[in-house]
């Protein structure tokens, strides 16, 4: 198939299994649209069961051998997806921008991300040590680490390259092979990065892409046995699900789910550092992203010139088409994201809210046909709002008053949440204490950049469990052997 959409580059829109692209058996398709313009890009197959289960049979079957090659092998290929990603970045960019709506500097960003992936855990393969434990009367005791199996990894529309090469490089760098099922607004990065592993010259059943519903698809995974390890990163309510259809299979799974973050600018905080950070972190991706700021707690002492300034730097966003220059945020994914939004201000204002800027969906030429919002602000946001316990997965901002340190954690851990937060302060007492204190997985100090290949990723409570990213994201995709050795008499 090809695209219709002459913007797009030309890329594959069957499935991959065992090595091939191919049509699924039920030759059924469906439509990927730009959320900028409303225009169908592409028709992209989708796997029926039998498609799932031949994809589960394929890297069933290269599994041995995979998690058997010499680890120079394994390495190379991993060096060279990542090679091969910097080398596409722009292309693959302009894919991501078309299909998901984010500016082409930070689809851009993201690919080469997905390389440092890569890159990092092409280095980690060759770190993957045991132990050898001190034992009495005459015997050795091993602990090895070794592949799981089969991995198949659920990945979202909001970073389409960046879930998929965050779960796949390191299931690959220990010996696992793969099943992607990407998300089916936005395949086609998915699509663009198994052409690189195919270019690369991955064994054939090593990896493998299936598209289509996502409960059909997930009904097969979760009730195979030969699937040992599921990832998946998405809504809480789908994790749950998931979570409960693999247990009758028993097998090792990760969740990295929904959001709530707590943003806390401190009275004695780098106010202008403050609010840069925040609409830098609350604007990428337009506000969807897990991690993104979605409660902004702000000193009473600060907060009129924190909100001032904020509201400035705001203004000057500039939205529209992600593949135009100086846009700064595109689209929301698709309609039903703006209704959400819309009832979560309407109750707000209805509480006493006090809208500063924005509120609307954009209109006019340039923005009919999509998803457009206004950047927006609110301010006088209680925890009464719904705004104030539902993840927004949008362009505002709410700003909540506080006038103690007890206060604030209080009104930060109130949340079913528990993935990433942020606070500003210059006391370094303060910074220890808070981050004690703050009930999440990540916590940024005067920082906002919190995902990084080194580092872990995930979160505690109703957002999942298990780490991605550094020597902890390996992890995940091991198993612990202990083996015992007794000499001969």
């Amino acid at each position: 198939m090809i695209f219709v959409n002459s913007e797009l580059p030309t890329v594959k829109t069957q499935l991959f299994i065992n090595g091939s692209w191919q049509d699924g058996a039920n030759k059924e398709t469906k439509a990927v649209k730009n959320p900028a313009t409303g225009e169908i890009v592409a028709e992209i197959a989708q796997a029926s069961e039998s498609d799932v289960t031949a994809a589960i049979e394929a890297a069933n079957k290269a599994f041995p051998d995979w998690r058997g090659i010499e680890l120079k092998t394994r390495v190379d290929l991993l060096e060279r997806v990542a090679s091969l990603l910097e080398e596409k970045a722009d292309r693959l960019a302009r894919i991501m921008t078309i299909e998901q709506g984010k500016p082409l500097k930070e689809a851009k960003a993201e690919i080469l991300t997905g390389a440092a992936n890569f890159r990092f855990n092409a280095e980690e393969a060759r770190r993957v040590y045991g132990e050898t434990i001190p034992a009495p009367n005459k015997r050795i005791f091993l602990v090895k680490k070794e592949p799981i199996g089969v991995v198949a990894a659920i990945t979202p529309w909001n970073f389409p390259m960046g879930m998929a090469t965050r779960k796949l490089a390191p299931a690959l760098a220990a010996g696992n092979t793969v099943i992607l099922k990407p998300s089916g607004e936005t395949p086609l990065s998915a699509l663009a990065l198994f052409e690189i592993f195919e270019e690369a010259g991955f064994p054939n059943g090593v990896v493998n892409l299936v598209m289509g519903k996502s409960s059909e698809i997930g009904d097969v995974l979760t009730k195979s046995d030969k699937v040992r390890k599921l990832t998946f990163t998405g809504s809480t309510a789908v994790g749950q699900a998931l979570y409960q259809e693999s247990g009758e299979t028993l097998k090792k799974i990760s969740l990295e789910l929904g959001g709530h973050a707590p943003f806390i600018v401190f009275s004695d905080a780098d106010v202008e550092a403050a609010a840069t950070g925040l609409v830098a972190a609350k604007f990428r991706n337009n506000g969807q992203v897990c991690v993104s700021p979605n409660r902004i707690f702000v000193a009473k002492e600060i907060e009129q010139e924190f909100t001032d300034l904020v509201v400035k730097k705001v203004k000057q966003l500039q939205v529209g088409n992600g593949l135009k220059d100086g846009v700064d945020a595109g689209p929301l994914i698709r309609e039903d994201a703006i209704g959400k939004i819309d009832q979560q201000l309407e109750d707000a204002l209805a509480k006493g809210a006090e809208l500063l800027v924005g509120g609307k969906r954009l209109s006019g030429q340039d923005f009919d046909q999509g998803f457009f919002y206004q950047p927006t602000v609110l301010n006088g946001v209680t925890r009464e709002m719904k705004i104030f316990h539902q993840e927004t997965f949008g362009p505002v901002i709410p700003i909540i008053s506080f006038v103690s340190d007890d206060e604030v954690v209080k009104l930060a851990n109130d949340s079913e949440f528990g993935l990433a937060s942020y606070f500003y302060t210059q006391n370094l007492a303060r910074v220890e204490e808070i981050s004690n204190a703050l009930e999440y997985g990540m916590v940024g100090v005067n920082e906002i950049s919190i995902s990084n290949p080194e580092t872990p990723f995930g979160g505690v409570k109703h957002s999942g469990f298990g780490r991605e990213n550094g020597h902890f994201g390996i992890e995940e995709y091991l198993n612990i052997k202990f083996v015992a050795i007794k000499y001969r008499e």
